[in-house]
Formats: C-alpha cells, structure tokens, sequence
C-alpha cells in the first residue's frame, strides 16, 4: 500500500464513524458543562477544529501520525476503541485494520496508554477527553510584542535598574607567578586578588623533593633513574640465577692474620632453644669491635683467588657479597644510602665495598651490635668454653669467608661470603646456616620485620646458597626471649601471601643494574656507584685512584 492509500484509509469511513461519536460525546460535554462558559468557548473551539479536520481529506500524513491530526481517529473515540479492545482482546490484528494503519499500544488490561501531542500540547486521557490548557498561551504568543497594544513592553525602562553583576577573579593554579594564586599581584591583568596578601618579610618556599634537581657532580658520568622500570615489568621479568658453588675459602685469626682454610668455621649449636632467657649483656665489657679495613679486606679476597688459582678470564664481577646485597635490596627499600669503588681491569669489573661516614653511636646503639655478636657465639660450639661458662671476650674481627662462583642472569660473578656457622647432615654433606638477631615482634613492628628484615635476610642467604636462618628474638633489655628456624626457600612463599615483595623482581632489577654498569664503564677506569637522597637515581661517578689491593692484584696475574 502506498502513502496516498494509506492517507484515505486514515480518513475513510472508519474515521467518519469516529468523528460522529466524537460530535455525540462533544454534545453530552456540552450539556454536562454548560454552566461553565469559559470551558464551552474551548468546546466550540474543539468541535470546529475536529469536523474541519474530518471534511478535509487532504491533510499531511505527519499531522495524522504525530498527533495533531491523530485527534480524529484515536483521540475522538478513545471511548469506543476502549470498547471494542476489551470486547475483542483476541483480535488485535484486525484492530490495526479498523485504525486505518495506526497501531496502539496495549497493557496488560488491554487499555490504551495516555498519549501525548507534542504540536498541539494537547493531553488525550483514557477517557477520551481533550485538555486545552495551554491554549490561551498559544494566543498570546500571537501578539506584537512591538505593537501599541502590548502596554507591558511599553512601560519597560530604557535603563535597567537591576546592577550588572561582577564575576570573581579567575585563580590560574597552573600559573604559579610571584606573589602566589592571586595575592598581593595582578594575575593575567584581572585585577587584585580575592585576598589581601599578608605582611612580610616572606620567606623562601623550598623545593618539593619529588621535582628537586640537585646541581649535578662534577665528576658525573652517567645514571640510571629507579622510576624507568616499574614492579610490574620487573616481574614479567624471569632471571635465571645459577646455584652458588664454592670454590674456595679463608679465615681471619684473631690478631688479624689471614688463613686460606677454615679454621675460624664454627659449628652450630642445635641445642640453642634450650639457652632461651639468656642475657645477650654478657662480655660486653671485653667485646674486641670490628675494625674497617677498607680495601685491605678486598685484597685477602684477591689474595685468596690467586692462591687457588681460580680464573677469571671469564668473569664480570669480582665482589663481595655485601656489594649485591645493597643493589638487590634497593629494588624496594629505597632510604637507604650506599656507594661502592667501580674498577674495569682486563675485562672485569671490581667492585669494591666502600662504607659510609657514620655519626658516634651511643651506648644504648654499641649495645644492640654487641647483642649480635653474643648470639653468634651462644649459638655455635666453642671447645675453649665449657657448660656453664660466661661469654667473654667476644671479637668481631675472627670470620670465615667463603669464595662462590654463582651467575645472574648473563652476569658470571665471583663472589666472597662471611659465613656464620655451618652444620652437617647425616650423610657428612656440610651446609652452612646464618645467624640473625631481632627484636621481638608485636602487631606493630611484624609489617616492617617482614616488608624489610626478611627481605635482607633472604637476600644474603639466597645469593650464597645458604638453605637455613637461625633468628633469636630477644626483648629491649637484651634477654633472648626465642629463637625460630626458617628455610631460605619458604620465606618468599610467606610474603607471597602479602604482597610485600618478590624475590624475582629483586633478581630482575640486578640484572638490569649489572647491564647498565658493564655497559658503561670504561677499561683501566676507575668509577664510584652512589644511591644518596633524593633517592631517584642511581649515580657513576669519576674516581681519582683505584687501590692498591687491585693494582696489586692486576700485576700479580
């Protein structure tokens, strides 16, 4: 059927039957209303527009369908289609036939929905009625509102008496000029500010730490910023670190003299649970401190290589362990400062411990040290002290170092290890075990413990291939309160449950600390390696000298 079909179809018989009961229900509204004549007027106004709208067959399909001319097939027998909808509920395809096209929507009652005319802003009502309300509106809207008879236009002053309103002034965060967001100076020629500025003097803002950029040293080589690599990548990250293997060993006596054995090796004490509520004070009157060395201790290293005759024709690194400590470490404590002697010789880089200016410690801090000390000796068997016997005379220089071959990645390294105490299995295998002291925990402090302190202590244990870590937890006094044994393989499956940290992204951001450094220094040159505040970046700077030790060490080759 094509539009013009439908058009007459829209106006046909079906319709005139419409605009009849239209006229008779218009009639009964005429008669129940008659003593209201301003709603007869908008009766009048109603019949002559929908019997106008009846006669003429050649109106718009647009006003049939939107609603305008709709008024004479749907709105005029909105009474009648009711009817004949709860009549014949079963047969709504022919319905739409009697609407000349139109289709109505139907509830769940089968009773037709109010429906509006957007054009004429008439509201049809399931009774069929029509509301004229806005009607005189319309009428107004026809009015000149320039003409002589608008009176209200003409009585409107030529000069308002309402002021002109004042915006407040626009503040330009993102524009920091002197004298700040407005005070005191005109920002962008606006005007003053919203507030007075305050009486000097004004003192220097300082910098925000996270956007200071120190001066650079002189002696700048090259950086490596910590923000390039985030966690996420790190991890995605999977390094492979071969198991650490020993190649050789040496001992420092008392005195100072070195051995290259291990008679300074203690063994561990397995009965060390039963010495809980022992006071860590004992011998700290004779307690012997550990002396700094500086790079005469890398040279009892070197000394130690060359005496086994250990190649290093295809090494990177020779280091010891503390130096992979701090790098490692760094991946996620971040406030702690630490530099290191950088040296390129034949192809390999020497990497040298450097320690830091400390401030005087006080008693209460030589204390805590010495409580350290004091369990190494109470935990490991010692021939010269029987049962019973008070500690005494404790000295922190006699150690055991151990000489590792491991691999990081693409990295060989050749590592030197102080090793606490060792203990054999049942088979004779030897295997050794550190030691580490710590205060008690409580709800408080069990975070920090586990986020850093096992943090290192995994990471020195892991990197020498080291299997089990003794802990004795001791009070603020100094009195051992327990001691706990953990495996070095299930400390990071405890802080996986946490979140705290991961082992392999610690692997992963060495890798990429021993990259850049290889990479950048240069042969017979000498370096320092620096992580100070702010923190951000990792520093190479240009050294003066390299040490005798390694000089020494270079020639001897």
């Amino acid at each position: 059927m094509d539009f013009a079909e439908q058009a007459l179809n829209l106006f046909g018989e079906d319709d005139d039957d419409d605009n009849q009961n239209y006229r008779n229900d218009d009639a009964e509204e005429e008669v129940e209303e008659d003593a209201e004549e301003p709603q007869e007027n908008h009766q009048n106004q109603a019949h002559q527009s929908s019997s106008s709208g009846a006669s003429s067959s050649g109106a718009s399909s647009s006003a049939s369908s939107s609603g305008g001319g709709g008024g004479s097939s749907s709105g005029s027998s909105g009474s009648s289609s009711s009817n004949r909808s709860r009549s014949s509920s079963d047969e709504e395809p022919q319905e739409e036939d009697h609407d000349g096209g139109e289709v109505r929507s139907y509830d769940n009652n089968h009773n037709n929905h109010s429906r509006v005319d957007d054009d004429s802003d008439n509201y049809y009502n399931n009774d069929g009625r029509v509301d004229f309300g806005d009607e005189e509106e319309e009428e107004e809207d026809v009015r000149d509102l320039f003409g002589s008879d608008n009176e209200d236009y003409g009585k409107t002053t030529a000069i308002s008496p309402y002021p002109v309103p004042v915006l407040p002034l626009v503040r330009n965060n993102n524009n920091n000029a002197r004298g700040g967001f407005g005070r005191g100076r005109w920002q962008n020629n606006r005007g003053p500010g919203l507030l007075p500025r305050p009486p000097g003097p004004y003192p220097q803002r300082p910098f925000n730490q996270r956007f200071f950029s120190a001066p650079r040293d002189e002696r700048f080589v090259s950086e490596l910023k910590l923000n390039s690599k985030s966690e996420e990548t790190l991890a995605r990250k999977c390094i492979a670190f071969q198991e650490p293997c020993e190649l050789a060993c040496y001992s420092r006596a008392e005195g100072g003299e070195v051995f290259f054995d291990d008679r300074s090796l203690r063994l561990f004490k397995r009965l060390i649970s039963q010495d809980v509520g022992f006071d860590l004070n004992e011998g700290f009157d004779t307690f012997t401190p550990k002396k700094d060395l500086g790079s005469e201790g890398f040279g009892d290293l070197l000394d130690c290589i060359r005496s086994k005759n250990i190649a290093l024709q295809n090494m990177h690194f020779v280091t010891y362990r503390n130096n992979l400590n701090k790098i490692l470490a760094t991946a996620y404590i971040r406030h702690e400062p630490w530099e290191m002697g950088v040296h390129k010789r034949n192809g390999v880089v020497y990497l040298d411990v450097h320690k830091l200016p400390e401030r005087p410690q006080s008693e209460k801090e030589r204390r805590s040290c010495y409580w350290g000390y004091c369990f190494e000796s109470l935990a490991t068997e010692d021939p010269t002290r029987g049962d019973g016997d008070p500690i005494h005379h404790v000295d922190a220089n006699v150690e055991y170092c151990s000489v590792i071959k491991t691999k990081l990645g693409a990295h060989r390294i050749l590592m030197g290890a102080e090793m606490d105490c060792c203990d054999s299995t049942d088979d004779g295998r030897r295997f050794y075990i550190e030691l580490k002291t710590s205060r008690e925990l409580d709800y408080h402090t069990e975070e920090r413990f586990e986020r850093e302190k096992l943090l290192k202590f995994w990471i020195q244990s892991f990197l020498a291939g080291v299997p089990f870590i003794v802990i004795g937890f001791r009070d603020d006094a100094g009195r051992l309160v327990r001691t706990e044994r953990l495996r070095t393989k299930d400390i990071t499956q405890r802080i996986k449950m946490k979140n705290y940290w991961q082992g392999g992204v610690c692997l992963a951001f060495a890798d990429e600390v021993l990259c850049w450094l290889y990479g950048t220094v240069k042969e017979n040159e000498d370096y320092i390696l620096q992580f100070t505040p702010p923190f951000t970046r990792l520093e190479l700077l240009q050294a003066d000298s390299c040490p005798d030790a390694i000089t020494d060490h270079v020639q001897q080759l």
